[in-house]
């Protein structure tokens, strides 16, 4: 009898191994990464995009203040290209990280980033940092702040060619007042990361769109307005503002509120690419990480509003008294 177990237990083994092995890879292959890390990013992750906390962005003055005060507990990096960074000037102490390789510095740090009350992210206009920074608090580095106004804010040297150059009306006859209705709910986009578990999937869509850097992530309103049809445009304002006027064909998502799962966040379509909008750019860098991480084709519309109805646009506005005319060095 208990040879007869014997074989019959030898002669079931292949199978059982088969049938398991064919069942582990079945589960990788069902796994639904963009729902999983949707659900982390609503939960666990901390709902940083609809938050209180977003969009995360500090005051030249803030950051001055701290460099004079207490400078220890402020980390600063400079997101633009060395040449500039180097030639043109930056704030005294600046680490030049490209943006590529973002997440290994900040892996690499020592002290590590958690030692910082302030971790302060500085570009050329605030826009690209504000998508790096978000990025990193996607990541749960809960203190990344990117730079208001980017180095323009600092000198004006920095705001030459950059927000100084940028302000416009150039669209202001072709806002109108009249409301389009979102689309109709989609499926979330496909990841394929090859990971199951949400923070590995975060961690694999952060460093790609680090790699891919700003440009694939943003696009000027002249693009935008050679084919409006061609992009699902997301105005991210109140109602109140949206009602004063927009892109024509824009969608208003109200702030901290319709891009969740609960809420308008399938609207979103998969078969063109979402534009952004919103005052300067800035917050919707930040919005535009988030979708992005998330597998859509967001792009954040460089400007803002600023770069197109600047007179009569409701908001946060671009003056020349936000260049406080801060010291800087060149140089290493």
């Amino acid at each position: 009898m208990k040879r007869m177990k014997l074989v019959c237990l030898l002669f079931a083994l292949p199978w059982l191994i088969a049938f398991n092995g064919c069942s582990d890879d079945k589960d990788k292959a069902s796994v639904n990464e963009s729902e999983v890390l949707l659900k982390y990013l609503e939960a666990d992750g901390g709902n940083f995009i609809n938050s209180a906390y977003c969009p995360a962005i500090v005051s030249a003055s803030d950051v001055r203040t701290t460099q004079l005060a207490a400078p220890a507990t402020q980390y600063i990096i400079d997101v633009r290209d060395t040449a500039t960074f180097r030639n043109l000037g930056h704030i005294e102490g600046a680490h030049n990280v490209l943006m590529p390789d973002l997440l290994t510095h900040f892996k690499n740090m020592s002290p590590a980033p958690s030692t910082y009350a302030r971790i302060v992210i500085a570009c050329y206009s605030g826009q690209s940092a504000a998508y790096a920074a978000g990025l990193m608090r996607l990541l749960k580095y809960d203190n990344v702040y990117s730079l208001k106004w980017g180095m323009c804010s600092w000198d004006s040297v920095f705001a030459a060619g950059k927000w100084l150059a940028n302000t416009s009306n150039s669209r202001a006859t072709s806002f109108v007042t009249t409301a389009t209705a979102k689309g109709t709910v989609n499926d979330l986009p496909v990841l394929t990361t090859g990971y199951s578990n949400a923070e590995d999937i975060l961690e694999a869509r952060v460093q790609t769109l680090l790699t891919e850097g700003w440009t694939p992530a943003s696009i000027t309103n002249a693009t935008v307005y050679t084919n409006l049809a061609g992009y699902y445009i997301v105005n991210y304002w109140p109602i109140a503002h949206y009602n004063m006027g927009h892109i024509d064909g824009s969608m208003q998502y109200e702030p901290k509120v319709d891009l969740k799962d609960s809420t308008y966040l399938r609207t979103l379509p998969l078969d063109k690419p979402v534009v952004v909008y919103c005052y300067s750019g800035q917050t919707s860098g930040f919005i535009t990480a988030y979708l992005r991480a998330l597998g859509y084709d967001g792009k954040s519309l460089l400007w803002g509003v600023n770069g197109m109805n600047y007179d009569t646009m409701p908001g946060t506005k671009w003056v020349s008294t936000e260049i406080k005319k801060y010291p800087y060095v060149t140089g290493n």
